[in-house]
């Protein structure tokens, strides 16, 4: 065993009671949390116009400060950007994090010092948590590869901005930067396809014990090392690659297609970062879902999903959330974000302690017809339609077909396989089956014979890179929407069908 090893043995086993504890005391720590915010935040323009100094409770808090999206909080951005201070949070930012928005454009999150350490406690609490859990800390003793966006920073007005990943670089411990891979020079490099083959170049004769990054570009990178090495598994590039770390989308889609490359089953950390702030992150191998982080510098609120565009949207905080809910999430946090709807959804698995599970986007479903099918829905039934026909996925997106040349409207999936099934036919209806079983509007508008059976267009090998390529969209914390509303990206997606 190693000194960092070692070390890290010993922290864990402080740290992880001591998160659990945090559990036991959430709600306390919440409510504190918001107080706290409120006092911190009382003298500037916004807790001004929205009299922080008067408020006293959580319903004193709800009555003065609607819910709102990004677009309801630009103006205040755009004083920041022209050098103002104390406009949401005492002083300015240290960064600004640009974001991809579905509706905004690209988005500037302020991030503060004090967040920016919040992030990294969490990031690194998720580790302990393994440790804790598993015993397995030798990781730390090798080298460790962040597969990431560019660390390089702009200005935005008098702000320095960057991608959430590229900012964290610069902030990261000196107890995991000295066994960090890639290079500063090579991560700065634009080009995803081109940094991709840089970085496995630079890292192929390392021995690399844990990697991370968004699933979908980690499958680029390990193909590529397999490619340059002429290796039939990453296992035998890596020996000592014993754990992966991930965020940013759903897991499950993507397993039988990286351990297949791996070449074994291995031990993952899911993590759930964001531009505003850390929300959970993955503590047992063993148990559904990922740990609420109730002490990270975020107060959370909650609004039940199909009600979150309403006009009045009922809030609640963790002390009311049911089990087994869609929740959207709506954050006030310690970089003056208030009541800000963040546009994910999730659920509660368990509240002893808080575990959810990230169910999708408040904007990324299909309600064509009122079915309001979600993210996690339609992950449910392919991943049912896969296991029970040996069937492999690269990639997926769905959208509606409402004015089809012949028939009934339905719901059309483009899916880019990496090992197809032997019957495309049945394995449509077998995704159709868990549909239905999952969601039951989507079943009576089939039984219903309002819509008919969903069909799939098979597309060609490396279609979505390609897509994601020609909308400069590739790499970094970019992602395929599972789900669109309406035939943009279908109807794009569409030359990219397999002949």
């Amino acid at each position: 065993m190693g000194f960092k090893s070692a070390v890290a043995k010993i922290a864990a086993n402080i740290i992880a009671p001591r998160i659990y504890a945090e559990q036991k005391n959430a709600i306390a720590i919440q409510q504190k949390m918001l107080q706290q915010f409120l006092q911190q935040a009382a003298y500037t323009t916004f807790g001004k116009e929205h009299q922080f100094s008067t408020l006293k409770s959580y319903d004193d808090f709800k009555a003065a400060v609607p819910i709102r999206d990004y677009e309801e909080f630009k103006d205040y951005i755009s004083r920041i950007t022209d050098g103002a201070e104390n406009v949401l949070w005492q002083g300015k930012p240290l960064y600004f994090c640009k974001s991809s928005g579905t509706t905004s454009g690209t988005k500037y999150i302020p991030v503060t010092d004090v967040q920016i350490k919040e992030m990294i406690r969490a990031a690194r609490n998720s580790l302990m948590l393994y440790v804790a859990q598993t015993g397995k800390a030798a990781f730390f003793d090798h080298k460790m590869m962040f597969l990431q966006g560019s660390p390089e920073l702009e200005m935005h007005g008098k702000i320095p901005t960057g991608r959430l990943s590229g900012i964290v670089y610069h902030h990261v411990p000196s107890y995991v930067n000295a066994n960090r891979m890639p290079s500063y020079k090579t991560n700065c490099i634009e080009d995803w396809e081109t940094k991709v083959e840089a970085i496995a170049r630079e890292t192929l004769k390392e021995r690399m014990s844990l990697i991370s990054g968004i699933p979908p570009w980690c499958v680029m990178y390990f193909e590529k090392l397999l490619e340059l090495t002429g290796k039939e598994f990453v296992k035998d590039v890596f020996p000592d690659f014993n754990v992966f770390a991930y965020g940013g989308v759903n897991y499950e889609p993507y397993r039988a297609k990286i351990e297949k490359l791996i070449g074994f089953t291995i031990d993952s950390v899911e993590t759930y970062p964001a531009s505003e702030g850390f929300i959970a992150y993955q503590d047992s191998q063993t148990e559904q879902g990922l740990l609420l982080n109730v002490n990270g510098g975020l107060f959370f609120e909650f609004v039940k999903a199909e009600e979150v565009f309403g006009e009045n949207p009922k809030r609640i905080t963790l002390a009311e959330v049911e089990l087994n809910t869609n929740y959207a999430v709506i954050l006030s946090t310690n970089a003056g974000l208030w009541a800000y709807n963040l546009g994910d959804t999730v659920k509660f698995v368990a509240k002893n302690p808080y575990r959810v599970l990230v169910t999708g986007r408040v904007k990324h479903f299909i309600s064509a017809f009122g079915e309001h099918v979600i993210g996690e829905e339609v992950e449910f039934a392919l991943l049912h339609a896969m296991r029970h026909q040996h069937a492999g996925v690269t990639e997926f997106t769905v959208a509606p077909q409402v004015t089809p040349t012949e028939g009934l409207p339905y719901h059309e999936w483009f899916i880019e396989f990496s090992h197809a099934p032997d019957d495309l036919i049945y394995f449509a209806k077998e995704i159709d089956h868990w549909l239905q079983e999952r969601n039951a509007y989507y079943r009576d508008l089939r039984q219903g014979h309002v819509l008919q059976q969903l069909k799939i267009t098979t597309l060609r090998p490396n279609a979505f890179v390609d897509y994601m390529k020609s909308k400069g969209k590739l790499g970094g914390q970019n992602k395929v929407p599972r789900l669109t509303n309406d035939r943009k990206a279908a109807d794009e997606l569409t030359a990219y069908k397999l002949n």
